[in-house]
């Protein structure tokens, strides 16, 4: 079998052409979320706590020997965790609503009641003639 074929065979798989499309649909709705963050959420916030602007937040250590400033840019990390709670907690609220959009599996029929032993059957008969009498 040759390399293309198999690649072929491998690449075709359900579950590979699956992940490929999860991942394109993840990469541009994470693109979507950076954007809230970055463009809505972070500016609000900057704003109520004092008109900071978390990218511009930094550490200045001093000159490099060209002259440039070096700089400890932690509001861009502060900006990326704020990116990875919200994705994450978007992510947490899909996934519990498709979740509960599956419909659960049909419960499965009630099994017969097994048939009376050989010594219930006797007990009844007994029963039986003794109500007759």
């Amino acid at each position: 079998m040759s390399i293309a074929s198999e690649f072929k065979e491998f690449a075709m798989k359900g579950s590979v052409v699956d992940l490929a499309v999860g991942v394109i649909v993840g990469t541009a709705f994470g693109k979507i979320v950076s954007s809230l963050v970055s463009d809505v959420i972070t500016p609000a916030l900057g704003k109520l706590i004092g008109g900071v602007n978390f990218s511009d937040l930094a550490i200045d250590l001093g000159k490099d020997p060209e002259g440039a400033k070096v700089l400890v840019k932690y509001g861009v990390f502060l900006q990326s965790i704020f990116d990875f709670l919200i994705i994450a907690i978007v992510l947490f609220i899909a996934l519990r609503a498709i979740n509960k959009l599956k419909k659960p599996a049909p419960p499965a029929p009630d099994a017969p009641p097994p048939p009376p032993t050989r010594e219930e059957v006797l007990l009844e008969e007994i029963r039986d003639a003794l109500v007759k009498r």
